[in-house]
């Protein structure tokens, strides 16, 4: 199992986890919210009961107890309702007028607003089919804030989370580059000191056999592991880039690859007729090319054709490589460039990251899978701007 897969496993599980944890702290807070409300709607029963008490009390009554239980609710916003929806008696309600007339005309809004979404006990004061009083109640500020609550709670905890992830991944990232960093400058100095031996060694073989024809082959070969060397030092590194040309950079590519690739693979150019002119190190973007190219001729199985083209656009320079190999699963075009992910035998699958760093962030252009299906073959696509 790759290294991604398990990845990504660990962050479906953890999704699924902080669900759980949120539909159960829900469910909590609503189990919660429902029995305070019940608890509220069994007050206003007794406190209607305790109007109906105070309305039908004469003389001879003592109201002491009916009192304390009217003056005791000092939570629960109250408006007592006639049959005609007018305001008779109301409590604990916060007025949002500038007059007497508009508080009212609130009031008495606020009141048929709480009727209708059927919070009211219906008190009968007398034995008339309309003699009676409408006690309509909304929840507490506490009650109200206890529901929103899980909800803040909730956002608060999801914000938090996002900047750690956040966090811990630019933090991986960082980690990542300066492996990368470490990594490349110690293989440029280990690569040095052999690279040098073997340039000593071919001069010594030109002097002494000058007529023979496999030394300048050698010779190219120690200049093309020098060359490897000059770009794993670069890595890391920000190399200022230069005006070069792009025709150049695909023709050194194509004579790389022609001379160590199979016959059976053939490699076609789709160039302009003038020269590309790029601000760019072409050591580095070179390497990119190559590494595309050497990817299409391992999903050819050495056998197949590779289209190189150019295309000079207004405003960018476009890069297309493409092959008529076996194609990426949908499932694994998002991974290609993860560093560490490979769909073959052996290798490390770092190619393919190595060149979006050489793309984004040493040249600010972007390097994407434009199209792909399996058993039909792949296309890379790479915009530069211009300068």
């Amino acid at each position: 199992m790759q290294w991604t897969d398990r990845i990504r496993q660990v962050k479906i599980v953890l999704v699924l986890v902080a669900v759980v944890i949120a539909v159960a702290s829900l469910m909590v807070s609503h189990f919660l919210v429902k029995d305070l409300s019940d608890e509220e709607r069994n007050k206003m029963e007794v406190w209607a009961q305790a109007l109906h008490a105070l309305n039908n009390a004469d003389e001879n009554s003592d109201v002491t107890l009916i009192l304390n239980v009217l003056q005791g609710n000092n939570t629960i916003p109250v408006i007592v309702l006639d049959p005609g929806g007018n305001v008779t008696d109301y409590r604990n309600v916060r007025i949002k007028a500038d007059n007497a007339e508009d508080s009212m005309l609130y009031v008495t809004r606020l009141g048929r607003q709480m009727f209708q979404s059927g919070k009211y006990i219906r008190i009968d004061l007398g034995d008339g089919v309309k003699d009676y009083q409408m006690v309509c109640y909304d929840e507490s500020t506490m009650l109200k804030r206890l529901s929103s609550y899980p909800y803040v709670q909730l956002g608060i905890v999801l914000i938090f989370v996002i900047v750690a992830i956040f966090a811990l991944l630019s933090s991986k990232r960082a980690e990542q580059n300066k492996v990368w960093v470490g990594l490349s400058k110690e293989t440029a100095h280990q690569l040095g000191t052999p690279i040098s031996s073997l340039m000593a060694w071919v001069e010594i073989l030109k002097e002494n056999y000058p007529d023979d024809t496999l030394i300048p082959e050698m010779d190219k070969d120690v200049k093309r592991l020098e060359r490897i060397a000059e770009r794993f030092s670069k890595i890391g590194s920000l190399p200022e880039p230069v005006d070069a040309s792009m025709n150049d950079v695909m023709e050194h590519v194509i004579d790389y690859m022609d001379r160590r690739t199979s016959s059976k693979v053939q490699i076609l150019r789709n160039f302009p007729d003038h020269d590309v002119i790029v601000k760019m190190n072409a050591s580095l973007f070179e390497w990119v090319i190559e590494n595309l190219c050497k990817n299409a001729v391992d999903a050819m199985e050495g056998s197949g054709r590779i289209v190189l083209s150019l295309m000079d656009e207004a405003n960018k320079v476009v890069v297309e490589v493409e092959d008529n190999g076996k194609g990426i699963r949908k499932k694994d075009i998002s991974n290609v460039f993860t560093p560490g992910f490979t769909t073959k035998k052996r290798g490390w699958g770092l190619g393919l990251s190595l060149a979006r760093r050489i793309v984004e962030e040493y040249h600010k252009g972007k390097i994407f899978v434009k199209s792909s299906e399996v058993g039909k073959g792949t296309t890379f696509r790479i915009e530069l701007r211009k300068q």
